[in-house]
């Protein structure tokens, strides 16, 4: 991989280390995560009426783990883009570019991710996996800073994990779906002419009419073109869907199952909306997952509200049958489109 080695020195520099990482304490919870996983995923289909197929490997990992794992995955996806890259400004300043860009990144979020289901992208030989797992030293260090119940917060974690592999699984075409859009933004990532003049005008304009010079989708929107736009609002209404889905689930179990779910459903929404890490997130474009959660689960409760639980299973007919983001935040339009 052209980036990689970059990538992952940066995220190194960035994700820190935690004195419980490595320990009995993260042996002890790899034990445990394959049975966590098994309950919730018994739960999580009678919640929502998917079926999953066979059963997920399970796995306590790293930070660094977790980076290098996310760094070949997207690494794979970006490779078009990079090539491109290289194209216009050569070599050796379109991989070190990129590569602290993801590096950056990749090492933020691995200080905050709690759990990933690993179905989405392909490995080096074009499978698919089908794994949930887990990074132990976060779970660890919230459990002691919020002292959260372990067997609960664990399970809880596990409930949207299996969540997200259920609407994979569950729904055979949505992973070629989401790849497919994965790899138009690609396509058409291309340089214009007169692009940062017309960024500069925007700005301008932006700021002249006092509104955020830097939207949720981060600097990467900056420089999205008219199809990437397009591309970008279909990303994010299925984002939408699926982490509302999945957050309305796992709580909805969890108000029967845990009896520490409401503080700690208040508390990781808490941390979603923490003023100290906004800005950053705005201007990399991961502001756009941080409302997911909201804008999704709204959605969800509102279709819920007028039609029913059961009306949701209509998104997962067809990629036709998808929500757009006008739709995600008016579910009656919604329903009467699929209605």
């Amino acid at each position: 991989m052209k980036f990689g080695p970059v990538a992952s020195r940066v995220a190194a520099t960035v994700s820190g280390d935690y004195p419980l990482a490595g320990t009995y304490h993260e042996e002890r919870f790899a034990a445990q995560a394959p049975e966590l996983v098994a309950r919730a995923s018994t739960l999580v289909e009678a919640e929502t009426g998917l079926r999953g197929v066979g059963e997920p490997e399970v796995a306590v990992i790293g930070r660094l783990e977790w980076v290098e794992n996310n760094v070949r995955s997207f690494g794979r996806l970006l490779e078009p883009l990079t090539e491109k890259m290289e194209d216009g400004l050569g070599k050796s300043i379109a991989r070190p570019i990129v590569g602290i860009e993801m590096g950056a990144v990749l090492g933020l979020l691995s200080r905050r991710v709690l759990g990933q289901y690993e179905l989405v992208l392909p490995s080096d030989d074009g499978e698919f996996g089908d794994t949930v797992l887990f990074v132990g030293a976060n779970i660890l260090a919230m459990e002691r800073q919020f002292e959260f119940r372990p067997d609960e917060f664990r399970f809880w974690v596990a409930l949207h994990e299996c969540t997200h592999r259920l609407q994979f699984v569950g729904v055979p075409w949505l992973r070629s779906y989401f790849l497919d859009l994965v790899r138009q933004l690609v396509a058409n990532s291309r340089p214009e002419q007169g692009r940062l003049r017309h960024l500069g005008n925007s700005i301008k304009t932006a700021a002249a009419e006092g509104k955020p010079l830097i939207d949720e989708t981060g600097l990467f929107g900056l420089f999205a073109t008219g199809e990437q736009r397009q591309v970008l609002d279909q990303v994010q209404a299925l984002m939408s869907l699926l982490e509302g889905h999945g957050h309305v689930v796992m709580d909805r179990i969890g108000e029967r199952e845990l009896a520490g779910q409401a503080r700690m459903s208040a508390l990781l929404k808490q941390r979603r909306n923490d003023p100290r890490t906004a800005a950053l997130f705005r201007i990399l474009g991961l502001e756009m997952k941080m409302r997911q959660y909201d804008d999704g689960a709204k959605f969800i409760e509102g279709v819920e509200r007028h039609a029913g639980w059961e009306s949701l299973d209509a998104a997962w007919v067809s990629a036709e049958h998808l929500p757009t983001l006008e739709e995600i935040a008016n579910p009656v339009l919604w329903l009467d489109r699929v209605a």
